[in-house]
């Protein structure tokens, strides 16, 4: 359905279905849950990304948990509709507790590699790019400093 829409027309009304979403889910107060997925390359690089809606900041893949579905099923299917990539070995590597849009929210993160070069759907996403992980660009979301930084942490600490 969401393929029939024109992709600028797309990326017209994203930016007003985002702050719908958000004032929603402040007023619902309800726990909800979602994934990121740090995609890397063979050389270790990570790859971000830029929405067509919310702060314009770089970003990890992924999105929210559909009602009873799997986390590691949930980081496939936004990897592949956000970039256009198949993942095969995905790890989680951690589960972190956040507010996100005034609701308590669970986050789980995985890690992936890849040799895939990105394909953003450009009605979402509008870029998305591989950047060295001692060399990320800025402005990054707090939110995705935390991510990451959970995601380079892993197999330091005890989960």
């Amino acid at each position: 359905m969401i393929g029939l829409i024109p992709a600028p027309i797309h990326r017209a009304i994203m930016p007003l279905a985002h702050r719908i979403r958000h004032r929603w889910r402040k007023f619902k107060g309800r726990p909800i849950a979602g994934v990121s997925v740090v995609v890397t390359n063979l050389q270790g690089d990570v790859l971000l990304l830029r929405h067509s809606y919310g702060p314009k900041v770089w970003a990890l893949p992924g999105g929210g948990l559909k009602t009873g579905e799997d986390p590691e099923d949930c980081a496939r299917r936004e990897v592949r509709e956000e970039l256009g990539i198949e993942v095969r070995a995905l790890q989680q590597v951690a589960q972190l507790r956040e507010v996100l849009s005034g609701s308590p929210h669970t986050a789980h993160i995985f890690a992936a590699t890849c040799n895939s070069r990105p394909n953003p759907d450009r009605r979402e996403v509008v870029e998305a790019r591989f950047f060295p992980s001692h060399s990320l660009p800025e402005p990054l979301g707090k939110l995705t400093k935390a991510r990451i930084s959970a995601w380079k942490k892993r197999g330091t600490a005890s989960a």
